[in-house]
């Protein structure tokens, strides 16, 4: 069990670092814990509402892409370890703006690592650089295997490209400079608090307002779907008790088409909305593809479990009943992420004190 004193978790003001961001803040209260987030579009402080004030809690604002500033920041908290989950997302994303991911996904990690290497320097063994990454770098799969620690990597769009190179770097610096590092590769998450760019909140959101509901394709898309609150448990037990130097898979071990996911949240929401049943199904609209779409993830998480002793605490029916709960129950979060009104709360709560 790793006893770190103050830990840098990147991106904690996201939909998975959020998450994350709570769950280390509540379950170690003698450690020091930094959120450093740059707060774009999908960071978000409303997340974090119920943890701003505790004691072990800092949130500080800024952009993983400033070496200089990164630099700052380890020598004033001199943290030793570091949750990095600060990343560009969202594939259609980076198919339209693939810079934006190489210099926040790759050129970012490389600061983190470099700053890591400066103070930590000598005395790694005390220190630890925890990587969260996607099982989209390993490409796509048929109709059958799954994705192992050992799969070889094979990125098909600029997002998972650049979380590769990201894996790759961060490998680097232990082989080559024996840093402390371990890499998670998890499946797509979904849960409360989702930027509602993303399938399943997306639908929510425009399923409640009657809107259309957009698949690609014909949603025969495959996905492994992981609750984030079970993402979050897994990597709290890797980053304090896994082994260094080693990947973990982190799947939900529930794989579903698009089309019959949308399907089910399409009746969830017709009987929590009191609509007849049906009438949310007339809103999905097929659309065209996206490039580079690939067919099907599917996560082997045999190692996390087997090691760690880790497993998914819900099946996706009931995780899916529970995020809805959530979004129906979070009106005002929703609408003020819609609406643009969250990026006001860093202003109000930070910057007129």
């Amino acid at each position: 069990m790793r006893n770190l004193k103050t830990i840098l978790i990147t991106g904690g003001a996201g939909f998975i670092g959020s998450h994350v961001v709570r769950r280390f803040v509540n379950n170690y209260p003698n450690c020091k814990m930094v959120n450093l987030d740059k707060l774009t579009y999908a960071g978000n402080l409303e997340n974090l509402t119920d943890i701003e004030k505790k004691p072990n809690y800092t949130f500080v604002k800024g952009d993983i892409v400033d070496g200089a500033f990164i630099d700052e920041l380890f020598k004033k908290y001199s943290f030793d370890g570091v949750v990095h989950l600060a990343a560009e997302s969202h594939v259609d994303r980076s198919i339209t703006h693939p810079t934006e991911f190489a210099m926040t996904n790759v050129i970012g990690t490389i600061n983190l690592l470099n700053a890591a290497k400066k103070h930590w320097a000598g005395n790694y063994d005390n220190c630890l650089f925890y990587h969260v990454s996607t099982d989209e770098v390993y490409g796509s799969l048929g109709a059958d295997g799954l994705f192992t620690e050992e799969t070889s990597y094979d990125p098909r769009s600029p997002y998972s490209a650049s979380k590769a190179s990201s894996d790759h770097f961060v490998m680097a610096y232990y082989h080559t400079y024996h840093m402390q590092v371990m890499i998670s590769n998890c499946s797509n998450n979904y849960g409360p608090n989702h930027f509602p760019e993303k399938l399943i909140p997306l639908a929510i959101h425009n399923i409640k307002e009657s809107k259309p509901v957009p698949v690609y394709g014909k949603g025969e898309n495959v996905r492994d779907w992981l609750y984030v609150e079970d993402h979050a448990a897994a990597i709290d037990l890797a980053f304090h008790k896994g082994r260094v130097g080693e990947t973990y898979n982190i799947g939900g071990h529930n794989e579903w088409k698009n089309i019959d996911l949308i399907y089910l949240l399409c009746e969830i929401m017709d009987k929590k909305l009191n609509r007849a049943t049906g009438t949310s199904a007339k809103l999905i609209t097929f659309v065209k593809d996206r490039a580079g779409h690939d067919l099907r993830y599917a996560i082997d998480s045999s190692k996390i479990q087997r090691e760690l002793g880790w497993t998914p605490s819900l099946v996706f029916e009931q995780g899916l009943e529970k995020t809805v709960d959530w979004y129906l129950a979070n009106d005002k979060w929703l609408n003020d992420v819609t609406s643009g009104e969250y990026q006001k709360y860093y202003k109000g709560q930070y910057e007129e004190r």
